[in-house]
Protein backbone atom coordinates (compact mmCIF):
# COMPACT_ATOMS: atom_id res chain seq x y z
CA UNK A 1 0.00 0.00 0.00
CA UNK A 2 1.17 2.95 -0.86
CA UNK A 3 1.97 6.10 1.44
CA UNK A 4 -0.60 8.16 0.01
CA UNK A 5 -3.51 5.34 0.07
CA UNK A 6 -2.45 4.63 3.40
CA UNK A 7 -2.68 8.88 4.67
CA UNK A 8 -6.32 8.32 3.23
CA UNK A 9 -7.15 5.26 5.02
CA UNK A 10 -5.88 7.13 8.30
CA UNK A 11 -7.92 10.35 7.79
CA UNK A 12 -11.05 8.36 6.83
CA UNK A 13 -10.77 6.34 9.85
CA UNK A 14 -10.59 9.20 11.83
CA UNK A 15 -13.51 10.46 10.52
CA UNK A 16 -15.53 7.71 10.69
CA UNK A 17 -14.68 7.00 14.86
CA UNK A 18 -16.19 10.53 15.07
CA UNK A 19 -19.29 10.23 13.31
CA UNK A 20 -19.77 6.53 14.88
CA UNK A 21 -19.78 8.05 18.42
CA UNK A 22 -22.40 10.87 17.16
CA UNK A 23 -24.57 8.40 15.42
CA UNK A 24 -24.72 6.40 18.75
CA UNK A 25 -25.85 9.11 20.94
CA UNK A 26 -28.14 9.96 18.39
CA UNK A 27 -30.06 6.79 19.29
CA UNK A 28 -31.60 6.67 16.08
CA UNK A 29 -33.84 4.28 13.79
CA UNK A 30 -34.63 4.39 10.22
CA UNK A 31 -36.18 7.91 10.59
CA UNK A 32 -32.65 8.88 11.84
CA UNK A 33 -31.33 7.69 8.48
CA UNK A 34 -33.64 9.59 6.69
CA UNK A 35 -32.60 12.80 7.98
CA UNK A 36 -28.94 11.82 7.39
CA UNK A 37 -29.69 11.12 3.81
CA UNK A 38 -31.65 13.90 2.86
CA UNK A 39 -28.90 16.35 4.50
CA UNK A 40 -26.30 14.93 2.66
CA UNK A 41 -27.79 14.79 -0.67
CA UNK A 42 -28.53 18.60 0.23
CA UNK A 43 -25.24 19.79 1.32
CA UNK A 44 -23.27 17.66 -1.09
CA UNK A 45 -25.12 18.26 -3.99
CA UNK A 46 -22.59 21.28 -5.93
CA UNK A 47 -19.93 18.51 -5.43
CA UNK A 48 -22.06 15.20 -6.49
CA UNK A 49 -23.91 17.82 -10.05
CA UNK A 50 -20.28 18.31 -10.54
CA UNK A 51 -19.38 15.19 -10.31
CA UNK A 52 -21.81 13.33 -12.20
CA UNK A 53 -22.34 16.11 -14.97
CA UNK A 54 -21.62 14.33 -18.17
CA UNK A 55 -20.68 10.83 -17.21
CA UNK A 56 -24.59 9.50 -16.11
CA UNK A 57 -24.95 9.54 -19.73
CA UNK A 58 -22.76 7.13 -21.24
CA UNK A 59 -23.92 4.70 -18.38
CA UNK A 60 -25.04 1.19 -19.54
CA UNK A 61 -27.65 -0.91 -17.15
CA UNK A 62 -23.87 -2.65 -15.51
CA UNK A 63 -23.30 0.96 -13.98
CA UNK A 64 -26.86 1.68 -12.47
CA UNK A 65 -27.18 -1.99 -11.28
CA UNK A 66 -23.50 -1.34 -9.45
CA UNK A 67 -25.20 1.98 -7.87
CA UNK A 68 -28.74 0.24 -7.07
CA UNK A 69 -26.99 -2.85 -5.71
CA UNK A 70 -24.83 -0.67 -3.63
CA UNK A 71 -27.70 1.88 -2.19
CA UNK A 72 -29.52 -1.13 -1.40
CA UNK A 73 -26.35 -2.97 0.95
CA UNK A 74 -25.52 0.42 2.24
CA UNK A 75 -29.13 0.90 3.46
CA UNK A 76 -29.60 -2.93 4.58
CA UNK A 77 -26.29 -2.26 6.64
CA UNK A 78 -27.41 0.60 8.38
CA UNK A 79 -30.84 -0.33 9.63
CA UNK A 80 -29.35 -3.59 10.77
CA UNK A 81 -26.33 -1.64 12.62
CA UNK A 82 -29.03 0.15 14.09
CA UNK A 83 -31.49 -2.55 15.09
CA UNK A 84 -28.46 -4.53 16.51
CA UNK A 85 -27.84 -1.30 18.88
CA UNK A 86 -31.21 -1.21 20.24
CA UNK A 87 -31.36 -4.77 20.82
CA UNK A 88 -27.80 -5.61 22.06
CA UNK A 89 -24.96 -3.98 23.24
CA UNK A 90 -22.88 -1.64 21.47
CA UNK A 91 -19.59 -3.39 22.67
CA UNK A 92 -20.92 -6.63 21.27
CA UNK A 93 -22.39 -5.61 17.92
CA UNK A 94 -19.86 -3.37 16.85
CA UNK A 95 -16.70 -4.82 17.50
CA UNK A 96 -18.38 -8.02 15.67
CA UNK A 97 -19.51 -6.42 12.22
CA UNK A 98 -16.02 -4.37 12.26
CA UNK A 99 -13.89 -7.59 12.79
CA UNK A 100 -15.72 -9.82 10.34
CA UNK A 101 -15.88 -7.00 7.53
CA UNK A 102 -12.39 -6.55 6.66
CA UNK A 103 -11.94 -10.38 6.90
CA UNK A 104 -14.64 -11.07 4.58
CA UNK A 105 -14.17 -8.29 2.19
CA UNK A 106 -10.38 -9.47 2.05
CA UNK A 107 -11.28 -12.94 1.32
CA UNK A 108 -14.00 -11.80 -1.04
CA UNK A 109 -11.00 -9.40 -2.99
CA UNK A 110 -9.03 -12.18 -3.63
CA UNK A 111 -11.50 -14.92 -4.80
CA UNK A 112 -13.77 -12.14 -6.63
CA UNK A 113 -11.32 -9.17 -8.01
CA UNK A 114 -8.87 -11.59 -8.26
CA UNK A 115 -6.01 -9.82 -5.45
CA UNK A 116 -3.31 -11.43 -3.90
CA UNK A 117 -2.83 -11.33 -0.61
CA UNK A 118 0.94 -11.57 0.66
CA UNK A 119 1.99 -13.51 4.12
CA UNK A 120 2.40 -10.29 5.55
CA UNK A 121 -1.02 -9.21 3.83
CA UNK A 122 -2.33 -12.14 5.67
CA UNK A 123 -0.78 -11.75 9.17
CA UNK A 124 -1.94 -8.16 8.76
CA UNK A 125 -5.64 -9.03 8.25
CA UNK A 126 -5.81 -11.31 11.68
CA UNK A 127 -3.90 -8.78 13.36
CA UNK A 128 -6.53 -6.18 12.96
CA UNK A 129 -9.18 -8.94 13.53
CA UNK A 130 -7.43 -9.74 17.19
CA UNK A 131 -7.15 -5.56 17.83
CA UNK A 132 -10.18 -5.26 17.23
CA UNK A 133 -11.69 -7.98 19.34
CA UNK A 134 -9.38 -6.79 21.79
CA UNK A 135 -10.98 -3.63 22.32
CA UNK A 136 -14.42 -4.78 22.22
CA UNK A 137 -13.14 -6.60 25.84
CA UNK A 138 -11.34 -9.31 24.79
CA UNK A 139 -12.17 -12.31 26.86
CA UNK A 140 -14.83 -10.71 28.69
CA UNK A 141 -17.45 -10.97 25.77
CA UNK A 142 -17.28 -15.18 26.36
CA UNK A 143 -18.04 -14.40 30.15
CA UNK A 144 -21.24 -12.55 28.61
CA UNK A 145 -22.24 -15.37 26.76
CA UNK A 146 -22.68 -17.48 29.55
CA UNK A 147 -24.22 -15.43 31.94
CA UNK A 148 -28.33 -16.24 32.42
CA UNK A 149 -28.70 -12.68 32.60
CA UNK A 150 -27.03 -11.56 29.55
CA UNK A 151 -27.49 -14.42 26.96
CA UNK A 152 -29.84 -13.93 24.74
CA UNK A 153 -29.42 -10.20 24.12
CA UNK A 154 -25.51 -11.16 23.18
CA UNK A 155 -26.82 -13.67 21.49
CA UNK A 156 -28.79 -11.24 19.37
CA UNK A 157 -25.54 -8.90 19.33
CA UNK A 158 -23.52 -11.40 17.90
CA UNK A 159 -26.26 -12.56 15.01
CA UNK A 160 -27.01 -8.48 14.69
CA UNK A 161 -23.12 -8.14 14.62
CA UNK A 162 -22.11 -11.23 11.96
CA UNK A 163 -24.92 -10.00 9.78
CA UNK A 164 -23.61 -6.16 9.95
CA UNK A 165 -19.92 -7.78 9.16
CA UNK A 166 -21.18 -9.76 6.27
CA UNK A 167 -23.01 -6.33 4.97
CA UNK A 168 -19.72 -4.54 5.31
CA UNK A 169 -17.77 -7.25 3.16
CA UNK A 170 -20.80 -7.00 0.74
CA UNK A 171 -20.68 -2.88 0.18
CA UNK A 172 -17.17 -2.58 0.45
CA UNK A 173 -16.70 -5.01 -2.80
CA UNK A 174 -19.49 -4.01 -4.82
CA UNK A 175 -18.28 -0.27 -4.38
CA UNK A 176 -14.14 -1.61 -5.15
CA UNK A 177 -15.91 -3.04 -8.08
CA UNK A 178 -17.03 -0.02 -8.83
CA UNK A 179 -13.90 2.35 -8.47
CA UNK A 180 -11.82 -0.34 -9.74
CA UNK A 181 -13.34 -2.24 -12.54
CA UNK A 182 -15.90 0.06 -13.87
CA UNK A 183 -13.79 3.17 -12.92
CA UNK A 184 -16.21 5.40 -11.39
CA UNK A 185 -16.03 8.39 -9.42
CA UNK A 186 -15.70 7.44 -5.56
CA UNK A 187 -17.73 10.48 -5.03
CA UNK A 188 -20.33 9.56 -7.47
CA UNK A 189 -20.78 6.32 -6.26
CA UNK A 190 -21.34 7.36 -2.59
CA UNK A 191 -23.74 10.53 -4.11
CA UNK A 192 -26.09 8.41 -6.54
CA UNK A 193 -25.83 5.53 -3.65
CA UNK A 194 -27.43 8.36 -1.67
CA UNK A 195 -29.76 9.61 -3.71
CA UNK A 196 -31.10 5.57 -4.10
CA UNK A 197 -31.01 5.64 -0.62
CA UNK A 198 -34.34 7.97 -0.35
CA UNK A 199 -37.25 6.14 -1.92
CA UNK A 200 -36.60 3.66 0.44
CA UNK A 201 -36.43 5.10 3.81
CA UNK A 202 -39.47 7.58 2.61
CA UNK A 203 -42.40 5.07 3.30
CA UNK A 204 -41.73 4.78 6.97
CA UNK A 205 -41.48 8.42 7.65
CA UNK A 206 -44.62 9.26 5.70
CA UNK A 207 -46.36 6.41 7.89
CA UNK A 208 -46.03 8.52 11.10
CA UNK A 209 -45.14 12.52 10.16
CA UNK A 210 -45.17 13.57 13.47
CA UNK A 211 -42.39 11.11 14.59
CA UNK A 212 -40.38 11.63 11.82
CA UNK A 213 -41.07 15.59 12.80
CA UNK A 214 -39.99 14.89 16.33
CA UNK A 215 -36.70 12.91 15.15
CA UNK A 216 -35.87 15.88 13.13
CA UNK A 217 -36.09 18.43 16.05
CA UNK A 218 -34.33 16.38 18.26
CA UNK A 219 -31.63 14.52 16.30
CA UNK A 220 -31.26 16.85 12.85
CA UNK A 221 -27.70 18.24 14.67
CA UNK A 222 -26.46 14.62 15.19
CA UNK A 223 -27.10 13.71 11.46
CA UNK A 224 -25.76 16.92 10.25
CA UNK A 225 -21.81 15.71 11.85
CA UNK A 226 -22.64 12.07 10.10
CA UNK A 227 -23.88 14.24 6.99
CA UNK A 228 -20.86 15.93 6.59
CA UNK A 229 -18.48 13.74 7.62
CA UNK A 230 -19.61 10.06 6.78
CA UNK A 231 -19.52 10.99 2.84
CA UNK A 232 -16.39 12.69 3.38
CA UNK A 233 -15.06 9.27 5.09
CA UNK A 234 -16.15 6.92 2.65
CA UNK A 235 -14.89 8.89 -0.14
CA UNK A 236 -11.60 9.10 0.89
CA UNK A 237 -11.65 5.53 1.29
CA UNK A 238 -12.73 5.05 -2.08
CA UNK A 239 -10.09 6.90 -3.53
CA UNK A 240 -7.45 4.68 -1.48
CA UNK A 241 -9.51 1.73 -3.03
CA UNK A 242 -8.32 3.11 -6.45
CA UNK A 243 -4.49 3.22 -5.61
CA UNK A 244 -4.10 0.06 -3.24
CA UNK A 245 -5.47 -3.21 -3.08
CA UNK A 246 -8.83 -3.73 -1.95
CA UNK A 247 -7.43 -6.60 0.55
CA UNK A 248 -5.22 -4.24 2.33
CA UNK A 249 -7.43 -0.94 2.52
CA UNK A 250 -10.55 -2.91 3.94
CA UNK A 251 -9.07 -4.04 7.19
CA UNK A 252 -6.78 -1.19 7.22
CA UNK A 253 -10.24 1.27 7.63
CA UNK A 254 -10.16 -0.84 11.19
CA UNK A 255 -7.57 1.81 12.03
CA UNK A 256 -10.74 3.54 13.12
CA UNK A 257 -11.22 1.26 16.31
CA UNK A 258 -7.59 2.79 17.61
CA UNK A 259 -8.36 6.38 17.21
CA UNK A 260 -12.17 5.41 19.37
CA UNK A 261 -9.52 3.52 22.01
CA UNK A 262 -7.45 6.14 22.36
CA UNK A 263 -10.32 8.75 23.08
CA UNK A 264 -11.21 6.88 26.14
CA UNK A 265 -13.12 3.90 23.90
CA UNK A 266 -15.88 6.43 24.05
CA UNK A 267 -17.12 4.44 20.79
CA UNK A 268 -17.53 1.59 22.73
CA UNK A 269 -17.87 1.79 26.35
CA UNK A 270 -14.76 2.12 28.51
CA UNK A 271 -13.48 -1.45 29.00
CA UNK A 272 -10.35 -2.52 30.35
CA UNK A 273 -7.38 -0.30 29.90
CA UNK A 274 -5.10 -2.60 29.60
CA UNK A 275 -6.95 -4.79 26.62
CA UNK A 276 -7.76 -1.77 25.08
CA UNK A 277 -3.71 -0.80 24.52
CA UNK A 278 -3.45 -4.06 23.45
CA UNK A 279 -5.92 -4.00 20.91
CA UNK A 280 -4.41 -0.54 19.75
CA UNK A 281 -1.21 -2.26 19.30
CA UNK A 282 -2.32 -5.19 17.62
CA UNK A 283 -4.39 -2.86 14.50
CA UNK A 284 -1.35 -0.62 14.19
CA UNK A 285 0.79 -3.85 14.05
CA UNK A 286 -1.77 -5.26 11.24
CA UNK A 287 -2.19 -1.76 9.30
CA UNK A 288 1.44 -1.60 9.57
CA UNK A 289 1.89 -4.89 7.91
CA UNK A 290 -0.65 -4.62 5.69
CA UNK A 291 1.29 -0.74 4.12
CA UNK A 292 4.18 -3.35 3.74
CA UNK A 293 2.85 -6.24 2.17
Amino acid sequence: MSATALALVIAAALLHSVWNIVAKKAGGDDRFALITALMLITLWAPVGVWACWGVMPLWGWLEWGVLLASAVVHLVYFTTLLRGYRLSDLTVVYPLARGTGPLLSSFGAVLLLGERLSLAGMLGVVAVTLGVFFIAGGPALWAKVHDPLQRQRVRTGLAYGAATGALIAGYTLIDGYAVKVLLLSPIVVDYVGNLFRVPFLLPAALRDPAGFWRSWHTQWRHALVVAVLGPLAYVLVLYAVRMAPLSHVAPAREVSMLFAALIGGRLLGEGERGLRIAGAVFIAAGVAALALG
